[in-house]
């Protein structure tokens, strides 16, 4: 027969990361060789993963702040949960009729959230998961935005500066660089200003790294185009910024009623996601002030939603309508070839002479368009 073992010896392993303070973990298991030496980081270790765990990505905060709520209503515990409560989850999530590439990505970001070694199993849920998506089509399609194409944007943009308010220049700087840029709005907020040189002809955007290129550095030329006067708005944009103080940090930043750019101490009044980004704009703001435009314009839609996303996508939309081939596509909007986004995909055309991909797209010029 085993023997019980005595209660109160210190449970650890090597995956076990101690805050200073924080009490050795015990249990009856008799076996340990760790001393408080081996368990411990320095105080400047644990402030700094602090601050890399407060740091994290919008998406995976909202993951587990969503998760937490659903654990404590149902009185189970959080972090580290066990793949009985992550299992649950999971079907919750799919009692809601959430699409599965949706729950999926919720899921993810709430497992990768746990502590190193005490992580899920998620061979149940995922079982689930195959078995939801045979009996729900519907949770199999995709939601495309509206293609935001030169003939929405440039109106857009008009009309976000016809009143010469700064958050106006703001607001049409932001939706000609998206679309140029074809980028995801969590990177466009992401940007400092010492990561844009704007020349006479072109921007030059600097990245350390983004989501399909980790730990790649990029220097990525924006050439100009009449139509966008990238070159023109963000200019002024950063004109009105120097105006203000501001030389440095977020390009892209709040502007008050009065004209002026918040500051810290404002945005920290504000609470909620004002405070944990502080002077960087929420990529919820860009899709606000998408939406806000566009219908400001006086444009419609063809059912699509109206976002953020579709300056990328329609950015995407008229190089495929003029030409661009699929490795164009995925060099412009640095998309990963081996899964290649189905915008790029879709608008796929046959290959043509290279050089600045933009170039093949026809200058928008607002009284054809009018005419049309």
């Amino acid at each position: 027969m085993p023997v019980a073992p005595a209660a109160g010896l210190p449970l650890v392993d090597q995956h076990t990361v101690l805050m200073p303070g924080e009490a050795i973990p015990t249990t009856g298991d008799p076996r340990t060789t760790y001393t408080d030496r081996d368990l411990y980081i320095s105080e400047e270790t644990a402030q700094a993963i602090r601050e890399a765990d407060a740091e994290g990505s919008p998406q995976r905060r909202t993951a587990m702040r969503l998760f937490e709520a659903w654990c404590a209503e149902q009185g189970r515990v959080a972090k580290p949960c066990t793949t009985a409560t992550y299992t649950e989850y999971g079907r919750h999530l799919m009692a809601k009729g959430l699409k599965a590439s949706t729950i999926r990505h919720y899921m993810s970001l709430v497992r990768t959230s746990m502590p190193v070694g005490k992580k899920p199993d998620n061979s149940l849920y995922l079982a689930l998961l195959a078995q939801y998506r045979r009996k729900n089509k519907r949770a199999l399609r995709r939601k495309e935005a509206f293609p935001l194409t030169l003939s929405y944007l440039v109106p857009m943009m008009e009309k976000a500066e016809a009143d010469g308010r700064p958050i106006g220049w703001r607001d049409a700087a932001m939706f000609a660089f998206g679309y140029r840029f074809l980028g995801r709005s969590a990177e466009d907020v992401g940007l400092d200003l010492e990561d844009v040189t704007i020349l006479d002809d072109r921007v030059l955007v600097w990245l350390a790294e983004d989501k399909t290129h980790k730990g790649e550095e990029q220097t990525i030329p924006l050439h100009d185009r009449p139509d966008l006067n990238l070159v023109f708005r963000l200019r002024r944009w950063v004109g009105y910024l120097e105006q203000q103080g501001v030389t440095t940090g977020p390009l892209f930043r709040e502007v008050l009623r009065s004209g002026k750019v918040a500051t810290p101490e404002t945005r920290a009044t504000k609470g909620g996601g004002a405070t944990k980004r502080g002077n960087y704009l929420r990529p919820q703001t860009v899709n606000d002030r998408v939406k806000l435009w566009f219908t400001a314009a006086g444009l419609k839609s063809d059912g699509r939603p109206v976002s953020s996303h579709g300056l990328r996508a329609g950015g995407a939309t008229d190089l495929g309508a003029s030409g661009a081939t699929d490795e164009e596509l995925w060099e412009a909007g640095r998309w990963r070839r081996a899964h290649p986004s189905p915008v790029s995909g879709m608008y796929a055309r046959p290959r043509t002479p290279t050089g600045d991909v933009f170039q093949r797209v026809p200058v928008h010029d607002p009284t054809v368009a009018a005419e049309e």
